[in-house]
């Protein structure tokens, strides 16, 4: 059970990458007051939260509606989730993200609603995207038993705190890593969700092999 948390938290925390999102929260938020700034990051973590929940909850519900299997999300979930590696690898996804970021902006300009980047581009997708959602109900679908599965939703509390606390740091982070360290980082990172998602397929092709 010790390695089943170990994994979920290893598999979120870099798909997510609350460190990475940093950067992005002060570019969304220039300008921006500190109680601003504030109340952005805590609409955008509750927001994401509730997107969570819900695929938490009902992720293998919309599994069995869809008549897709377990094994199937599997091997679906883990090409994404290599696909997110390989951006990651090659320092594609930061500038992925920079250019969404950029676009929300001059889009909330446009009509002065900049409460709502809370929503787009903070909430979704740069913290519930694609690849994080495809990992919750992944690893959902692959808790052994209730207690995995409750512990699982206090994983995803933990690194929803993380990604609230990079957001009201943001500024001290950015400082204290330098472009440098964070493009190391994020290769490294990177690096360590390839090789989960090359075990989530793995798992998804012998489970069809038994079947």
């Amino acid at each position: 059970m010790f390695d089943f948390y170990i994994n979920a938290f290893a598999t979120l925390f870099v798909t997510i990458d609350p460190v990475g999102l940093a950067p992005m929260f002060l570019a969304i938020t220039a300008g921006m007051s500190k109680h601003a700034r504030q109340q952005v990051a805590v609409r955008a973590t509750v927001t994401a939260a509730i997107i969570f929940l819900v695929f938490y909850a009902s992720g293998q519900t919309v599994l069995n509606v869809l008549g897709i299997s377990v094994s199937a999300f599997r091997v679906a979930g883990g090409i994404l989730l290599f696909l997110i590696a390989i951006e990651m690898i090659f320092g594609k996804r930061q500038e992925r993200k920079t250019e969404t970021a950029e676009k929300a902006v001059d889009s909330d300009s446009h009509h002065g609603a900049i409460h709502e980047l809370a929503i787009f581009p903070l909430a979704i997708p740069l913290i519930a995207g694609p690849a994080a959602i495809s990992a919750i109900i992944l690893l959902s679908s692959q808790a052994p038993d209730t207690l995995a599965y409750a512990g699982l939703g206090g994983v995803i509390a933990v690194i929803l705190l993380s990604c609230l606390g990079a957001f009201l740091l943001a500024d001290k982070i950015e400082r204290l890593l330098g472009d440098t360290a964070q493009l190391v980082i994020t290769r490294l990172l990177g690096v360590l969700l390839a090789a989960l998602s090359v075990q989530f397929v793995a798992d998804g092709v012998l489970a069809f092999m038994r079947g």
